[in-house]
């Protein structure tokens, strides 16, 4: 049969406009400590599932926990790196839920956080090489722990609802000068994803959106605003932005950034709960 290029058109058109990934939301929400990443999901499409492997990181979503809007698996918080359980459970729970749908009633997916996450994959790949609680050497652990983790987010990227990871902040200083006089040094301050090696690219790569939540003082009191485009100090970036309808610095809403640039921005039904 000779190859029909209109056919192939016609093909590669529908496919892309029945590709559920297209019209998904992914994000790695990055921030100091306590800079509210985790109390952003208050704003994400309900219901949201949180696996947490940050200890008491979901404290501030009490009220949302209790109401049913949002589902926390924390057993994953205090991994025993001597007899590490934490990530081969949450493997095994992740693949049971993909085959039996679970997923398909959350408005939003959240993995928290993505450096105790790290930790949880490589005390699980030191307990398989039986030298649980040692320290990881460089050459023979970061990889497989980086391939791992990145496999995993592959794997999630496929959910059938929104993705949202979080992660904390590296401080990176660089000294540019040093006035021979006075002894003042010029410094060169940024902030990084903070994750093993070459995953400090690689993964931000997977996500459509980089966000970076920040703290400023106000006359009342503390105020955070989210930087979704941002260079130098900071590394952030939205495809969503491409549309030209929103700015660089943003509200920490997502359902209003998802409104705004005209995606999906509704919740899904209210969980049945036996």
């Amino acid at each position: 049969m000779a190859y029909d290029a209109a056919a192939e058109l016609a093909r590669v058109k529908k496919f892309y406009a029945g590709d559920p990934l297209q019209k998904r939301f992914s994000a790695l929400i990055t921030g100091e400590t306590n800079a509210g990443k985790t109390y952003l999901l208050r704003t994400a499409r309900l219901p949201v599932h949180i696996d947490s492997f940050d200890p008491g990181g979901t404290k501030g979503l009490r009220d949302m926990i209790a109401s049913g809007d949002i589902i926390v698996d924390s057993r994953y918080e205090n991994d025993d790196p001597f007899d590490p359980k934490a990530y081969a459970d949450w493997k095994k729970a992740t693949d049971i839920r993909f085959q039996i749908g679970y997923y398909n009633q959350f408005g939003t997916y959240c993995l928290d956080s993505a450096t105790t996450f790290g930790m949880a994959v490589m005390n699980y790949g030191l307990a398989n090489k039986g030298r649980q609680g040692e320290s990881p050497q460089m050459r023979i652990d970061y990889a497989p722990q980086k391939n791992e983790m990145t496999n995993y987010f592959r794997k999630l990227m496929n959910l059938p609802c929104d993705f949202i990871l979080t992660g904390h902040l590296r401080e990176m200083r660089k000294v540019l000068s040093v006035d021979t006089k006075t002894g003042v040094v010029r410094e060169e301050v940024k902030f990084r994803f903070y994750t093993t090696g070459q995953a400090v690219v690689t993964i931000p790569l997977l996500f459509d959106e980089i966000y970076v939540i920040t703290g400023k003082q106000g006359s009342d009191g503390p105020r955070r605003e989210m930087l979704i485009d941002s260079l130098g100090e900071y590394i952030a970036r939205s495809r969503l932005k491409a549309k030209g309808l929103l700015n660089a610095v943003e509200p920490p809403d997502i359902k209003a950034l998802l409104k705004k640039s005209g995606f999906e921005y509704g919740d899904k039904p209210k969980l049945v709960i036996p």
